[in-house]
């Protein structure tokens, strides 16, 4: 394994130097530091923008001064310029000019260059764009880890609520791999994206629960909620036991009523999607997972891009590209 020169450059990284909205958000220049041993330096090409890279910098889950400025960014892609010595990529071998995407890197990923452990760095399928790369392991495995969670079983029916949303379609097409039929709720402009990924599209709101039943007479085998609304647990309850039925986002919810979610600190979802990785970047290579983009900004304006995504309904993933 050769390492390339460590030589210290800078590059360019988006930061809250304190906390509140998208408008706190600055861009400053930075030292990239050399790629030591079991580390990798990326120039990036296409950074995913996810909701978790807000939330840190809101106030909603701390306010301590002592951590700003705030660096999000935990999905990126693009090209290697170092290697650490006796370093190879979580995929195998490496080197420099090789194509990867990088999920869970310490935060500041909103740059035109980091240098982060090996072991969270993967090559890139060459049929994979970089903004899709830079948006396929987070939702990816998030998806995947309610499929852990919940397995479905192979031929039977699910539902699926925010099927059109960014962990949706991921869920979608994860389901069609195992040859498990959903049903995914969505608003009727969003109706062709849920049969795009395999699903049969039923319109959320009043009547959801007669709607999904009318499609399903034989009833569902699970249910995944990608979306936290009282209605979407309502009605899963309604429909499965609440042993066959997981969330991402009613985690209140879940606690009082007894089903699962997944999502925050817990080791075990951790260590799982760490795990799946490379198989989600295999589906996505072969074409078995599509990751949708609805957009792309210049890295400067990522304050327009997060302000887009908080809307709720960009229409598919958003990268930055510095």
């Amino acid at each position: 394994m050769t390492q390339r020169s460590v030589t210290q450059h800078r590059a360019r990284q988006v930061v809250a130097p304190r906390y509140g909205g998208p408008e706190v958000l600055e861009t400053i220049e930075v030292d990239v530091p050399p790629a030591g041993p079991g580390e990798v330096t990326v120039e990036v090409r296409a950074v995913g923008v996810n909701p978790t890279d807000y939330k840190g910098f809101s106030g909603r889950m701390s306010s301590d001064p002592a951590a700003l400025p705030i660096r999000p960014g935990y999905e990126v892609a693009g090209v290697v310029t170092a290697l650490g010595a006796d370093t190879e990529l979580a995929s195998g071998g490496g080197a420099v000019g090789d194509e990867v995407l990088a999920f869970r890197t310490p935060g500041g990923g909103y740059s035109s260059a980091i240098t982060l452990a090996a072991a969270d760095v993967f090559a890139k399928p060459a049929t994979l764009g970089f903004p899709e790369a830079a948006n396929l392991l987070l939702a990816g495995s998030t998806a995947a880890d309610m499929l852990r969670v919940v397995p479905p079983t192979a031929g039977a029916t699910v539902l699926v609520h925010g099927a059109s949303g960014a962990v949706g379609v991921l869920l979608l097409q994860l389901l069609r791999t195992r040859g498990v039929h959903a049903v995914g709720t969505a608003s009727p402009s969003r109706s062709d994206e849920v049969r795009r990924f395999g699903g049969d599209p039923v319109t959320y709101g009043d009547g959801l629960e007669d709607r999904a039943r009318a499609l399903a007479p034989q009833g569902f085998d699970a249910a995944y909620d990608c979306v936290g609304t009282d209605e979407a647990v309502d009605v899963s309850l309604a429909l499965v036991p609440k042993e066959r039925f997981v969330t991402i986002a009613a985690q209140a919810r879940a606690h009082r009523d007894g089903f699962a979610a997944v999502g925050g600190r817990d080791p075990e979802s951790a260590a799982f999607r760490d795990s799946v990785r490379a198989e989600l970047i295999a589906l996505a290579g072969s074409g078995d997972l599509v990751v949708p983009v609805a957009g792309t900004y210049p890295l400067d304006r990522a304050a327009e891009a997060l302000t887009r995504l908080a809307d709720g309904h960009p229409g598919g993933k958003i990268a930055l590209i510095p």
